[in-house]
């Protein structure tokens, strides 16, 4: 993919068309009640629409889409190659609409349009191209029973499946639901975030071009207390996967024992340790990928690598590594091709951040780097790459700030950090270097995180399961293990006699 120059993407800005209506059943249409929200450019501050901000009666009518969709077995009851092929004509037309779509994720949430288009966009062109190339190689299963019987297990699409989805990757993250959702035959109602609405909603109209029939891909855009909630405890929602923060998916839990008993995943927040230790075969290497671990996407990652733990005997000079490769790291205008950081997605985020960067220091943290405000463009929310050294019992290296902030801090040992590590009521992901390959195995194993990395950072592959353990959520986004949240398990027992 061609990245082009600033003046390349704000001229294809300045004539880019933003769809703003929820889309159910088909079509475009307008909040029953007229309701809007205003969707702002991070990097400027500036609004860029009036978006459909769905209520309960258009909730109703995206589940009741979704239902009617899936019960006439126009998409569920259709052949798996015929499923495969028109999801894989999906990821083409993403793939054809990468620029655009890029656009809209960058002009919404501040991210890097290098970031968007190369990373974020063919992501999602690969995710759905590889569960459509994966759900007509699943099979179902004869149980080993007695002569007289036949007992088999098969799998079978849920329905109607809500996705409630976060900012920081609106693309990509909704893919890893709505992907193997619809490749297991169900109907989906997928709730962006308002702060990151316009680019699924452009993808929902890809879909039906696609030639996924009318109500199996719905998107309802609003307000969480109020969309989210509503598909959270609507009584013909099947399923609901959810990214987003711990708070927001312990509601839903209690949206599900309040209303059908609806299964709920989540995958929620994190607070992933990065641990360096003093055998590190390569220190820079090391630094840097701390410093891309946590400052990437403006730190508005869940799997950053937020709190950084590394070994004394190497610990100034890798300070140093790190403090150099976090300067390479300044925010600068979102659509500049050569800048690695963007805005803050909002106000609200900015100030969240800023506020833990100054409680931080209030508890006597002390500032390496960063710390202050930059202005790249006028009117936006930026903050630069900011790391604090401190003690591990302090409130920046336990809570999840969600934003270019990095705590660190000192161990002497093995058993010690993996004892700070496991400290935390979240265990998304954790990190370590080491050249020792017993040591490597040891900690790994240890760690109570759902993913684990070695001599690398956040490293994955479409292939490879995400999710976390404890108030990180549970069950997995992508990979195989996907597919089977999205279906129920049944038995048939037939006598043969």
């Amino acid at each position: 993919m061609t990245l082009h120059d600033l003046t390349y993407w704000e001229r294809l800005a300045s004539r880019l068309e933003i769809p703003t209506g929820a889309y159910i059943d088909g079509a475009y249409m307008a909040a029953a009640d007229g309701a809007t929200f205003t969707a702002r450019n991070p990097a400027t501050g500036e609004a860029l629409a009036e978006v459909t901000a769905c209520g309960q009666q258009d909730i109703d009518r995206a589940v009741a889409a979704a239902r009617r969709s899936f019960e006439s077995g126009s998409w569920s009851r259709r052949a798996p190659r015929e499923r495969k092929a028109t999801l894989l004509r999906f990821a083409a037309l993403i793939e054809r609409h990468a620029e655009e779509l890029a656009l809209l994720q960058t002009l919404e949430m501040g991210k890097p349009i290098a970031d968007s288009l190369s990373f974020d966009l063919a992501e999602t062109a690969r995710c759905v191209a590889w569960y459509a190339e994966a759900l007509d190689k699943q099979y179902d299963e004869i149980a080993p029973t007695a002569d007289h019987v036949h007992a088999t297990l098969t799998h079978e699409a849920l329905g109607v499946v809500a996705a409630v989805t976060p900012w920081n990757f609106p693309l990509m993250i909704s893919a890893w639901k709505f992907a193997p959702a619809l490749a297991m035959g169900n109907s989906v109602v997928l709730k962006p975030a308002e702060q990151s609405s316009l680019s699924i909603l452009r993808l929902a109209a890809l879909a039906g071009e696609a030639g996924l029939p009318d109500g199996v891909f719905n998107v309802t855009p609003g307000l969480g207390a109020v969309a989210g909630q509503a598909l959270g405890r609507h009584m013909d929602v099947d399923c609901l996967a959810f990214t987003g923060s711990t708070a927001t998916g312990k509601r839903f839990m209690h949206y599900s024992g309040d209303s059908n008993l609806k299964r709920v995943w989540l995958e929620c927040g994190g607070k992933s340790p990065h641990i360096v230790f003093d055998d590190c075969k390569d220190l820079a290497a090391a630094a840097r990928a701390a410093a891309a671990g946590i400052f990437t996407n403006q730190g508005e990652v869940c799997i950053a690598g937020s709190r950084l733990y590394v070994q004394d005997a190497i610990y100034d000079e890798f300070l140093s590594l790190l403090t150099a490769a976090a300067a390479q790291m300044q925010p600068g205008n979102p659509l500049d091709p050569n800048s690695p950081m963007g805005a803050m997605v909002d106000a609200t985020q900015y100030r969240r951040v800023q506020d833990y960067i100054a409680l931080a220091q209030d508890e006597g943290m002390k500032l390496l780097s960063g710390g202050n405000t930059t202005a790249p463009v006028a009117g936006g929310w930026y903050l630069p790459p900011t790391i604090l050294e401190g003690r591990h019992d302090q409130t920046l290296m336990r809570d999840e700030v969600f934003g270019p902030v990095l705590g660190v801090t000192r161990f002497t040992g093995e058993e010690e950090v993996i004892a700070l590590a496991n400290d935390s009521v979240y265990g998304l992901g954790a990190g370590l270097w080491t050249r020792d390959l017993g040591r490597a195995h040891r900690v790994s194993k240890r760690l109570r995180a759902g993913l684990v990395w070695v001599n690398c950072y956040a490293d994955g592959d479409i292939s490879v399961p995400f999710g976390g353990v404890k108030q990180s959520g549970f069950g997995r986004d992508k990979s195989l293990h996907a597919l089977s949240k999205y279906a129920d398990l049944k038995t048939t027992w037939m006598h043969l006699d």
